[in-house]
């Protein structure tokens, strides 16, 4: 799993990561816990590229939805992009699709940050 950190134009730090592969009940524990590392360590602020991620499980969401509510309660923001169409399919299956905050692109998801954190 890739992980880089980007510093928007209003000073806030964000981590992005990029998982790859499957999300799935083999995998989602080490992203759960790579996720809550991030948000208590490194930033509150966590933009999660899924463009390599060609399956998704129930597992899986279960992580993404952990770590949106542990960047809740720290008042950071929690935004997913670049989803792969394979796995777009089971967001909108479940319909959380209208739970995350979910971008076109890594820069689009970016710019939200600097949007959210500005007003």
């Amino acid at each position: 799993m890739e992980q880089r950190t980007y510093t928007t134009k209003d000073g806030t730090t964000v981590i992005v990561l990029t998982p790859s592969g499957r999300l799935d009940i083999t995998t989602a524990w080490q992203f759960r816990l790579k996720l809550q590392e991030c948000i208590s360590k490194l930033s509150h602020h966590v933009v999660v590229n899924l463009g390599q991620v060609n399956f998704i499980d129930s597992s899986g969401l279960t992580s993404l939805v952990a770590g949106m509510r542990d960047a809740d309660k720290v008042e950071g923001t929690f935004r997913l992009c670049n989803v792969h169409p394979e796995a777009k399919l089971v967001f909108e299956v479940t319909m959380m699709d209208s739970v995350f905050d979910i971008y076109d692109s890594e820069e689009q998801a970016l710019e939200g940050e600097s949007r959210s954190v500005a007003s």
